[in-house]
């Protein structure tokens, strides 16, 4: 879907491995195969392990001015045991919350293997000094950040000043010491499929370990084309390099029907070895209970009211 042109040669001095031609996205078929790949089916047994992969791929999220501690412990308590109630449904993968409260994460979460992720450089904006983002970060990883979730600068994108980019995000990836970096694109904003092809590419470049579609304060957030053009890259990034890059859609995806959607998408753009929260994840507020209640039926035959399980 991509016709050949090459990233200019400002945009390879950093880069270790020589990354595939940037091209222009064929948007009209991109959005056909995304179409047709969220029609595919899938029977019942096969429905329960993907439900089940659902959940250990989730980032449970709460990214609210409101937050409190009280709310973040209740939310790792529903990361470690999602249905009290049934001790064969998995844990998610992360808990995401703001940098203050990672330390409160981390530590009821010490020893369940659920890691803590938190959101910094800004986030949603990315709107403020190099210094602000890179002590934001540090400080995160300090308090016990596994995994940072950043957000480029749009504006810097959007205006052409990708060596700007590239250096931001190299920087913030040295902050993070051991800790995964997700680069946030926030494809919302960037207006076209070509652009989201070349900041996915641009991320990858600088060291994202993962590239995340959304902040989830904007709208659209994730979609499944957006998605479906993000995986084509990582692909691409693989066959040209070798370098397993993770996916992160985030933003908007609310059903176990989505989810699925989704995951058919992966399958059939990467393949069964990107089938694991290692390489994707799905950035959840609202996804867990309506899974919950998906696994419920299929065990069951009916749909259990959604009073049972917590409110996140």
């Amino acid at each position: 879907m991509a016709q050949a042109q090459l990233l200019p040669r400002d945009l390879e001095l950093p880069l270790d491995l020589r990354l595939p031609r940037v091209g222009s996205v064929d948007a009209v078929a991109l959005e056909a195969r995304a179409g047709e790949l969220a029609k595919r089916s899938i029977k019942k047994g096969s429905k329960l392990a993907a439900l089940d992969l659902a959940i250990r791929m989730m980032d449970l999220t709460t990214l609210e001015g409101a937050d409190t501690p009280g709310k973040v412990s209740a939310l790792c308590a529903k990361a470690m045991h999602p249905d009290p109630a049934d001790p064969t449904i998995p844990s998610v993968a992360a808990v995401c919350v703001y940098p203050n409260l990672v330390a409160v994460a981390k530590s009821r979460l010490a020893g369940s293997g659920v890691r803590v992720a938190s959101v910094a450089t800004a986030f949603p904006s990315g709107q403020s000094p190099i210094d602000v983002k890179l002590a934001d970060v540090r400080e995160a990883v300090a308090l016990g950040a596994d995994e940072i979730d950043m957000v480029i600068d749009r504006g810097a994108f959007l205006s052409g000043r990708y060596a700007k980019l590239i250096d931001e995000i190299v920087r913030v990836k040295e902050a993070c010491g051991s800790a995964h970096l997700k680069v946030i694109l926030e494809t919302g904003e960037l207006g076209t499929y070509d652009n989201v092809r070349r900041a996915s590419l641009l991320a990858i470049a600088a060291g994202a370990n993962f590239i995340k579609t959304s902040t989830g304060k904007v709208t659209p957030a994730a979609t499944l084309p957006v998605t479906l053009c993000m995986l084509e890259v990582i692909r691409d990034v693989h066959d040209e390099t070798g370098r397993m890059i993770g996916m992160k859609p985030a933003g908007g995806i609310r059903t176990a029907k989505q989810a699925i959607q989704y995951l058919c998408v992966l399958n059939e753009t990467l393949g069964t070895a990107w089938m694991t929260p290692e390489l994707f994840r799905f950035g959840a507020s609202s996804l867990l209970n309506d899974v919950l209640m998906q696994i419920r039926k299929q065990r069951t035959g009916s749909y259990q009211s959604g009073d049972y399980f917590t409110i996140d």
